[in-house]
């Protein structure tokens, strides 16, 4: 969960900075973020594959199907992420002018963003593969440390980028896509040392090595389907962002400040998810079904707690939260509050349904939680569309649209998932 939060103050840092430098820069860095967005589903596949095929071969007490699953998911990981960051490179002005800003100025500073995080992306993929290598063995406490210290790293980085404090020049939106990948870079050295001194896990490591295509097979059927979901995800994500553009590029900035707000229910959701998975995993490895239901109810009610409290958070906390991030700009203001408290009716709902999605990926049935999630993320953008453009609502009905999908979500994947528990062990 700890490690969720750094993952999540990466991004909330870069936009509280780059508020204060124009409601503009911020509407550049959301509309580049969502193709960093799109690759983390694409890192998926080999993070899911690391967190599970690790933990169950931990439960089975075979050390040799884990080195073997650290080893294809990292040299599948590298691939992806190399790929992907020229992919970025050579087609992002294309990319960004998908969604008609119609403003030059946020163009530009969208497209120098996301130039500049291409570079990096290599990193941005490898963290998180190496933080589900770690959990899958049990050990969350040594990727919660080793990105702590990027984000710290981040921290002190943004405003000396952004503003031109110290040594450095003022680079704006420039200086806050520097800053991140600096921040990630040193987070990945730090894993790569770490890791060498890990022979349990690490020995015999070589990423040159010819890879078994029987264990690139049992990855892609871990990690693929939710890596689908969030892919899809990301793509209807960006549409209904192209929906939004429709009224200037204020919205866009509040629908990025909004998620940045919102990402302490579900990123805190996440770390737990992740917390599920291993605990799930192993002992679905082990065969030990009593603790497998104990584990999924103490979770489920903590997760409840998070999402009850995210809910009060964002109803009645709106205002002081939203200035925090865009304090001068009295129209974004207004927009985000709306934002914030329809967001924050589907709180609990959405908690329930990532947690869960982690408890179905410890028991290797990851097609369910993805499913779900790519139905009613789908119906996001036909439900956009008509609430915003055939009733009184406006923008809002886009915002009810995203907001009760979630809640959907986490009705039918939580049903689903008591279903199948009540059958295992039998």
């Amino acid at each position: 969960m700890a490690t969720s939060f750094v993952q999540m103050a990466y991004n909330m840092m870069d936009m509280i900075w780059l508020g204060r430098v124009s409601t503009n820069a911020v509407a550049a860095a959301g509309t580049a973020g969502f193709f960093t967005w799109f690759g983390s589903a694409l890192f998926l596949i080999p993070k899911i594959g690391a967190e599970v095929g690790v933990a169950q071969s931990y439960g089975r007490d075979d050390m040799d199907s884990a080195r073997n699953y650290v080893f294809h998911t990292i040299q599948l990981d590298i691939i992806i992420g190399l790929i992907y960051s020229l992919f970025l490179i050579l087609f992002r002005h294309k990319l960004i002018s998908f969604f008609d800003l119609g403003d030059s100025q946020v163009v530009k500073m969208a497209t120098d963003y996301l130039f500049i995080v291409s570079f990096g992306m290599v990193f941005y993929f490898l963290n998180p593969v190496f933080s589900g290598i770690f959990n899958g063995s049990g050990n969350s406490t040594t990727p919660f440390l080793i990105n702590a210290i990027g984000l710290g790293l981040n921290v002190v980085l943004d405003p000396m980028m952004i503003l031109g404090l110290g040594p450095f020049p003022k680079m704006g939106i420039k200086g806050a896509a520097l800053a991140t990948i600096i921040s990630q870079f040193i987070a990945t050295i730090i894993f790569v040392k770490i890791s060498r001194d890990k022979l349990s896990l690490f020995c015999g490591f070589n990423i040159f090595q010819i890879p078994d295509k029987n264990y690139i097979k049992k990855i892609f059927k871990l990690g693929f389907p939710a890596s689908l979901q969030n892919g899809l995800f990301a793509m209807i994500a960006m549409v209904i962002a192209k929906v939004i553009a429709q009224w200037g590029p204020t919205p866009i900035a509040v629908q990025k400040v909004g998620s940045q707000i919102e990402s302490i229910s579900w990123l805190t959701a996440g770390g737990f998810s992740t917390a599920l998975s291993a605990f799930v995993g192993q002992n679905y490895g082990a065969e030990e079904w009593d603790r497998i239901h104990e584990g999924y109810r103490k979770g489920m009610f903590i997760v409840g707690v998070i999402g009850v409290f995210a809910t009060c958070l964002l109803i009645f906390g709106a205002r002081p939260i939203f200035r925090l991030f865009i304090p001068n700009d009295e129209e974004a203001i207004r927009e985000g509050i709306i934002y914030l408290r329809i967001l924050g009716l589907s709180q609990l709902f959405m908690t329930i349904e990532i947690a869960t999605g982690g408890a179905f990926n410890g028991l290797g049935k990851t097609i369910p939680p993805s499913v779900v999630g790519i139905v009613f993320n789908g119906l996001r953008i036909p439900a956009s569309i008509i609430l915003s453009s055939h009733t009184s609502l406006g923008l809002k009905g886009v915002w009810w649209s995203i907001s009760m999908s979630s809640v959907f979500k986490g009705i039918v994947l939580t049903i689903w998932f008591i279903t199948i528990l009540k059958k295992i062990g039998e």
